[in-house]
């Protein structure tokens, strides 16, 4: 079977750069900073160009495409700092399947929503919530819709939009909701992890770029292999993210009894490989790398909120852990009864 992308997916991943490069960018993520305001390029903008809407069937005016088309777009948003983050999106057209008339007002932009992590009534950080309207939540066991007030978190990352949600208003949009909604936030790491792919695989090349000019002693700072070993593993990781991320996306679309443990599988690498790479950056941007001047710091800033959101690697690793566990005793109890009910015969 071919796991890589054809050259369609190919062609709209490099549209998809050529748009990011010019409508967001570390410099845009810098501003929110010190002033507050939506992230580039914006929600109102992403849901034009259809991108907010890709997963969204095309009956509600989605583009009814895949999680793998939105991991690819994900990727490029992620080396701009791009938001919002297109993992909300994906949330939302999960949690609201089969409601035409919602997602389509979410598709053509008349609803901005988020998902509240935690209680309805006070919230744990959440991500996106500062520039939506109306907010899911989990309540119970019911996943219910309603408006909201939203108090901005520390910005830590700016471009994230962080905040406490307590919703004022609450409509059950479905009741027994807790398998969708643990289906939802596996589609959302899957995108976030494609998200910080991105972005650590721009940290990676801004690594490489200045170990190739930066000369000490007469060479290259990349010549030495303190150097050139951290940024070659990284690269490596990066590159085993990619092939992680494409593996949960394609699961997520085509075999979804491999998703719980390949989107968590993904977040957790993305974690660790994301940070590692800013760090190495900022080692081997010397005296640079620890002042605010320098855009490694908003990457590094990206890197340590995201390893929080949707759980930690911890987490994301022990869930990993429990369901192959539970595969391989299902698998040994099933060859169990075939052998038992073979010998009786």
């Amino acid at each position: 079977m071919n796991f890589d992308l054809d050259d369609e997916q190919r062609n709209f991943a490099e549209h998809a750069r050529t748009f990011f490069s010019k409508q967001a960018g570390p410099g845009l993520a810098r501003t929110l900073l010190d002033e507050r305001g939506e992230p580039a390029p914006g929600r109102e903008v992403l849901t034009e160009l259809g991108f907010f809407s890709l997963t969204i069937p095309e009956e509600a005016g989605g583009a009814g495409a895949g999680l793998l088309n939105m991991a690819i777009v994900a990727e490029q948003a992620g080396r701009q700092l791009a938001g919002p983050s297109l993992a909300t999106a994906a949330r939302v057209a999960v949690l609201l399947e089969g409601d035409e008339a919602r997602l389509r007002d979410v598709s053509e932009g008349r609803t901005a929503m988020a998902v509240v992590d935690g209680s309805p009534t006070g919230s744990n950080p959440s991500m996106d919530v500062l520039s939506a309207t109306h907010f899911l939540a989990l309540d119970g066991e019911d996943l219910v819709l309603g408006e909201g007030r939203a108090t901005p978190g520390e910005a830590i990352d700016a471009t994230r939009g962080l905040g406490f949600v307590e919703l004022t208003s609450s409509e059950v949009v479905a009741r027994g909701a807790r398998e969708r909604w643990e289906r939802a936030k596996q589609a959302a790491c899957v995108v976030l992890a494609a998200e910080g792919l991105g972005a650590a695989d721009r940290v990676v090349e801004l690594g490489i770029e200045h170990a190739q000019q930066r000369e000490t002693f007469g060479r290259q700072i990349g010549a030495y292999q303190a150097v050139k070993h951290r940024l070659v593993d990284d690269w490596v990781a990066v590159d085993q993210l990619r092939s992680l991320v494409w593996w949960a996306a394609w699961a997520a679309d085509h075999a979804p009894e491999q998703l719980p443990v390949a989107a968590s599988a993904a977040k957790a690498y993305c974690a660790t490989t994301f940070e590692t790479a800013c760090e190495t950056l900022i080692h081997v941007l010397g005296a640079i790398g620890f002042t605010w001047e320098h855009d490694a710091h908003l990457y590094w800033r990206r890197a340590k909120v995201d390893r929080l959101l949707l759980g930690d690697e911890t987490e994301q690793l022990a869930q990993v852990a429990l369901r192959s566990i539970s595969a391989a005793t299902r698998a040994v109890d099933g060859d169990t009864e075939a052998t038992v009910a073979r010998a009786s015969a």
